[in-house]
């Protein structure tokens, strides 16, 4: 069982979290692989939304997921197949969960003649919102036979407000 680092990002933090930086970055390539599909076919109009759709299922991947609350605290699972730990960023926000990775595949010149090769390069980027409040600094994460499972406790605040309702 491989544990993940958190990216920890509290209230009132100034920084930018890098996810943001990520997000933007691959929204720019979808934007290019959009266009690209676009001339592909011929430039013509009322396609633009399939174009798009199409973009984001080449460059990213759609993953299954669940979220569970019990005992006062978050679990999320995450299919993540083919990603390493590695390969793996999570992020922990006071109102949510991010999960973002990459993978590359490339071949090597001394690997041999390549027939045929069905694996890509795929980004993955899930943002969770939580319906409570959660304590960033108590968020684990770990990866076990392809599900990334990260355990997020609820914030104090939003502990006594579950109790109280």
């Amino acid at each position: 069982m491989s544990h993940i680092a958190i990216a920890r990002v509290h209230n009132g933090q100034e920084d930018a979290p890098s996810f943001l930086d990520d997000l933007k970055a691959l929204t720019s390539q979808i934007r290019d692989r959009a266009f690209s599909i676009f001339e592909k076919r011929g430039t013509g109009e009322g396609d633009a939304l399939d174009d798009w759709l199409q973009a984001e299922r080449d460059l990213t991947c759609a993953t299954e997921s669940d979220l569970v609350e019990k005992d006062g605290e978050f679990r999320l699972s995450v299919s993540v197949p083919g990603f390493a730990e590695k390969d793996l960023k999570v992020t922990a926000l006071p109102d949510g969960l991010v999960v973002s990775a990459e993978s590359k595949h490339r071949h090597e010149k001394d690997e041999g003649s390549v027939h045929f090769c069905e694996f890509s390069e795929k980004q993955l980027f899930r943002r969770f919102d939580l319906p409570k409040a959660i304590d960033v600094d108590k968020v684990t994460a770990h990866l076990d036979k392809g599900i990334l499972r990260v355990t997020a406790a609820r914030a104090k605040e939003a502990l006594t407000a579950g109790a109280a309702a």
